[in-house]
């Protein structure tokens, strides 16, 4: 016998079935064609990304999260040789806490921090004029997973599926993000 709740449980799980192979539509495409204007001048070649985990962040110079610029540079230097591609993301879109200047940016993320990871140009990360990777990641990570301050962490996996989302306040050390990079590492596509 089928119950009004049998069949309501299986009209949601076709509606949310639906809506999540929606939301992944084109992911796997994510870095094609996308623009990567590079911190260093030039762009980022989309092509670095694919096959790859990448952990993007949007940062900032004069946030209280911008220490952890310590903590992403040593996740870099831990995790890369393994795949990982940590991405910065520099952004003046929460409390115009970044430089104007992508040479200042540089100079600030290199002399204070080591930063050799991989970094774009200043970019928004939210609202109708969103960088196209926050635009993809807003569409993936839905509402709540949207951007609200500085150092919001993406983790997209070698098939460019977003994983998962963690808010400024999941420190680079943090022991959840660290099972999420390994396995999205030993995940194959």
């Amino acid at each position: 016998m089928v119950t009004i709740g049998h069949a309501l449980r299986g009209v949601l799980a076709v509606l949310f079935s639906s809506w999540f192979a929606a939301a992944g539509q084109g992911s796997l495409l994510v870095w094609r064609d996308m623009a990567l204007p590079s911190l260093d001048g030039g762009t980022i070649d989309p092509a670095l990304f694919e096959g790859h985990p990448v952990l993007v962040v949007n940062t900032a110079s004069f946030c209280g999260f911008t220490p952890q610029y310590e903590g992403l540079q040593a996740l870099w230097q831990h995790y890369r040789e393994q795949g990982l591609v940590v991405l910065g993301v520099p952004s003046d879109d929460f409390g115009g806490q970044e430089y104007e200047d992508d040479g200042a940016i540089k100079s600030f993320c290199t002399v204070t921090y080591g930063i050799d990871f991989p970094m774009l140009a200043r970019q928004e990360v939210t609202g109708a004029n969103a960088h196209p990777l926050f635009a993809w990641i807003a569409r993936q990570a839905g509402p709540l997973g949207s951007p609200k301050w500085n150092f919001y962490k993406y983790l997209i996996g070698r098939d460019g599926r977003l994983v998962a989302w963690y808010s400024s306040a999941t420190g680079p050390g943090s022991a959840d993000l660290a099972a999420a990079i390994e396995s999205a590492i030993a995940a194959r596509p």
